[in-house]
């Protein structure tokens, strides 16, 4: 005997498509779209359509736009870029409304152990862009995990010899977190990263 009807089990089955979401978060999902009114779930449709039809990659930076060119590319300082993993990294960065110039999203990192080499991921892109002049200084601000580092020191060594600032996000303790549960890479790079007071 099925549990769910055809459709209900369809609907759980795509929700459970998505990230961190497993099949009792997606039944209720499911259930709270059926239980919606018909406008609300066809607005609830027409959002997820319209995202699929409307956004795409800039053609600068490859962060989400729904032009050719994002706004922080039309608008921003060209001359610092910053190097992330992914385009939710630029909402992350973008919280803090500290970072005043542009962005460069390889889409990945260097990962052999996947299959993905420098080929695979933006490089050459950001390599174009610097090479057009203008850029003073790149930030990596790859993930501080293994493939996150190896890519960022990748990168690092095709731009030095270009006469380009590269830099990379400190690492540390975060505020508001208690020594004794740091780990002990966490810990040297806090003690390496250091500054004066």
């Amino acid at each position: 005997m099925k549990v769910f009807i055809e459709p209900i089990g369809r609907l759980i089955n795509e929700f459970t498509k998505l990230p961190g979401v497993g099949a009792k978060t997606a039944q209720r999902y499911a259930y709270k779209v059926i239980n919606m009114k018909n406008e609300e779930a066809e607005a609830f449709a027409e959002a997820i359509l319209r995202a699929k039809r409307e956004v795409r990659y800039c053609k600068i930076c490859g962060n989400y736009a729904e032009g050719d060119v994002c706004d922080i590319c039309r608008e921003r300082d060209r001359s610092v870029i910053c190097v992330v993993k992914e385009p939710k990294d630029v909402v992350a960065m973008e919280k803090a409304h500290e970072f005043k110039g542009v962005y460069h999203v390889l889409h990945g990192v260097i990962s052999p152990m996947d299959g993905v080499g420098p080929n695979d991921i933006r490089i050459r892109e950001l390599l174009s862009r610097v090479s057009e002049g203008g850029v003073d200084e790149v930030i990596m601000a790859t993930n501080p995990d293994v493939e996150g580092e190896a890519t960022a020191m990748y990168i690092s060594s095709l731009l030095k010899p270009l006469g380009i600032k590269v830099t990379r996000l400190a690492h540390g303790i975060p505020i508001g977190s208690e020594i004794e549960y740091a780990d002990e890479v966490t810990i040297s790079r806090a003690l390496a990263d250091r500054k004066p007071l």
